[in-house]
C-alpha cells in the first residue's frame, strides 16, 4: 500500500481555509480513481511547541502504479488544479509506502 500526503501549514484565515477545503476540495479528491481511504487531521501540538502545520491529510492506494492513475486521471488532475487555487503556498506533498511494524 502506498500512500499520498499532503501538510498544511496554518492559514491566515483558518475558517475560510476550512470552508473551502472540507466543502470543496474533499469531495473532489474522493473521487479520484483507485483511492482506498483517505483521511484528514486536525494538527493540535508537537513535542517542541507550536505545530508547523495545520492539517495533514493521508490518501491511500494499492500501489505506486494506482496512485500515479489516480493522479493522472480527470478527478486526480482537477483535485490539483483546486488545491494549488487556494493552499499551493500552503500545501507540502509527499508519498510514502506504508510499512506494518512487526508486532
Amino acid at each position: 500500500m502506498v500512500k499520498f500526503i499532503a501538510l498544511y501549514a496554518k492559514p491566515e484565515d483558518t475558517q475560510a481555509f476550512d470552508d473551502r477545503y472540507f466543502n470543496g476540495h474533499v469531495p473532489l479528491a474522493a473521487k479520484i480513481p483507485g483511492l482506498r481511504r483517505m483521511e484528514v487531521s486536525r494538527i493540535k501540538g508537537s513535542p517542541g511547541g507550536d505545530p508547523r502545520y495545520y492539517l495533514m491529510a493521508e490518501l491511500y492506494f494499492d500501489s505506486h502504479e494506482a496512485l500515479n492513475a489516480g493522479l493522472k486521471s480527470e478527478q486526480g488532475k482537477a483535485a490539483g488544479k483546486d488545491v494549488m487555487s487556494f493552499a499551493g503556498k500552503l500545501v507540502h506533498m509527499m508519498v510514502a509506502d506504508v510499512e506494518s511494524p512487526a508486532t
